[in-house]
């Protein structure tokens, strides 16, 4: 029989940092490399759709502050999860990354559309979509880590 973790639950299952220390510090380096070159507020807003996307509400308490300290609107903070019928918040080059993020996000229905990934490479360099691949792939390694080992909303240790 599994048990699923209730909303009451309050503490984490394991401080995967200090538990697996090399493999954290692993996933840090990626995380950097990974932004090096982005667009800050670009960041905030593929860390946060991955996280809405993932249900990863650790994350996402993480990332919309961070996306608010870093000048992000409140109206594309709320978009975001709906980007697709308010494209008008968002650049085509946002949109594009978007539109990556959930399908390297939900890889398993359906892989990455050759239309999708054209997409994204109209508005990005082979670097920066590179850069945004690696992005991609961190997010969801941290939402991972978060969902796992049942990191609380709101208590952010960085």
């Amino acid at each position: 029989m599994t048990t699923t973790r209730t909303p009451q639950q309050t503490t984490s299952r394991l401080n995967f940092a200090k538990a697996a220390p090399k493999a954290f510090r692993a996933v840090i380096g990626l995380d950097a490399a990974a932004r090096e070159g982005l667009d800050p507020a670009l960041v905030e807003l593929v860390q946060i759709r991955s996280s809405q996307l993932n249900h990863c509400a650790y994350c996402l308490h993480m990332h919309t502050i961070d996306a608010r300290k870093a000048g992000e609107s409140e109206e594309r903070l709320h978009m975001t999860a709906l980007w697709r019928e308010a494209a008008h918040f968002f650049t085509e080059k946002e949109q594009a990354a978007l539109a990556l993020t959930e399908s390297v996000t939900l890889i398993a229905e359906g892989g990455v559309p050759d239309e999708v990934y054209a997409r994204a490479a109209r508005h990005f360099d082979e670097r920066e979509l590179a850069q945004l691949l690696a992005l991609i792939f961190t997010i969801n390694t941290w939402n991972r880590i978060a969902l796992a080992t049942a990191k609380v909303a709101g208590t952010d240790e960085r």
